[in-house]
């Protein structure tokens, strides 16, 4: 018996080992806040899990001595409560299960351990008094890719690969579409969606379409539109771009077609979740992100700046100017895909 308990705890300890990856913050002062990420895709994905990733990593430069951070990749909805109570059972302050499929999971583990502040995005609904919720405002940088797309697109057509039509991809697709709008309303807004926040070959055979009947710039969120710059990217010799929603698309391989893109910056909700719990407040809150508060960052290629010198630049630094200074500001629920 007792050697068969042996066998169990060693399992657990080394499945314990291969879900959860670190990024430890050696600190043990008093005020250390322990914050542990679980994600569906991996940190280093190009796209939405690598943005949270290193929007903790920033926190921790940030706030020197005062986060210890662990992560845990490639966990499914129904499979990540085993990397939750892993957690808990190392007293970790702030649990964030990054992505609204864990948004269920979430709110059942904060009844389960209200000492425990858990939080999930993206979702603009106030949950528990445990539980913090993210929005990204994403129709803004959806906006600035807009106009960037309507602005370079020689044949007047243009492409969005979504991932579902819901949550911060919603925002940041209609927001595309208001930014098309603005400057060159005659233009042809091509969207479709994978049904996948994580399926990169869909995601490229949805872009192959769109670049086969006419689209030349194009755009997408979410890690599965890794697929569809790839299938941008092998058009190599082709007057075919992308504008991303991820920086770090910029400085891949695939980056010498992307134009700009926006990111989100993490570290901003990171810094106010570690503020908050300072404050003695744990959670019943929508923490939103956009340029106004530093939730959002904005970058265009050195290598294509002259694609975008002059009356493009111009343009995307004036709606930058807006949104830093009143947020909230478009109405991009009112954006109708059928009339498009």
């Amino acid at each position: 018996m007792k050697k068969t308990l042996a066998w169990v705890l060693c399992a657990v300890l080394l499945l314990g080992l291969a879900l959860t990856g670190t990024a430890p913050n050696t600190a043990s002062a008093a005020g250390v806040v322990k914050i542990a990420l679980i994600i569906e895709s991996t940190v280093d994905d190009k796209g939405w899990c690598q943005a949270m990733h290193d929007g903790i990593l920033q926190a921790q430069k940030e706030l020197p001595g005062r986060i210890e951070y662990s992560y845990s990749e490639k966990m499914k909805p129904v499979d990540a409560g085993s990397a939750v109570l892993q957690y808990v059972s190392q007293g970790y302050h702030i649990i964030i299960g990054h992505g609204a499929q864990y948004k269920n999971l979430m709110l059942e583990m904060a009844e389960e351990y209200p000492d425990v502040t858990f939080a999930f995005g993206t979702s603009a609904e106030i949950g528990p008094e445990n539980v913090f919720t993210y929005m990204p405002q994403s129709e803004e940088t959806g906006y600035l890719s807009g106009l960037i797309a309507g602005m370079t697109t020689k044949k007047n057509t243009v492409g969005l690969v979504g991932p579902v039509d819901g949550g911060d991809a919603a925002r940041y697709n209609r927001g595309f579409v208001l930014g098309v709008q603005a400057v060159n309303p005659k233009a042809k807004i091509m969207v479709a969606h994978t049904g996948s926040f994580a399926d990169f070959v869909k995601a490229g055979e949805v872009a192959e379409t769109q670049i086969k009947a006419g689209a030349d710039v194009l755009t997408g969120s979410s890690q599965q539109a890794l697929g569809a710059l790839r299938a941008v990217a092998d058009h190599r010799d082709a007057p075919v771009w992308w504008v991303g929603q991820d920086i770090a698309q910029i400085h891949i391989t695939e980056g010498y077609k992307c134009i700009a893109a926006s990111s989100y910056n993490y570290g901003a909700v990171i810094v106010s979740l570690v503020a908050k719990l300072d404050a003695g407040i744990r959670g019943g809150e929508c923490i939103p992100l956009n340029f106004s508060n530093g939730g959002f960052v904005f970058a265009f290629n050195e290598a294509l700046k002259d694609m975008v010198t002059g009356a493009v630049e111009q343009k995307v630094n004036e709606a930058l100017e807006k949104f830093r200074a009143t947020p909230d500001t478009l109405d991009w629920s009112a954006v109708d895909y059928s009339k498009l």
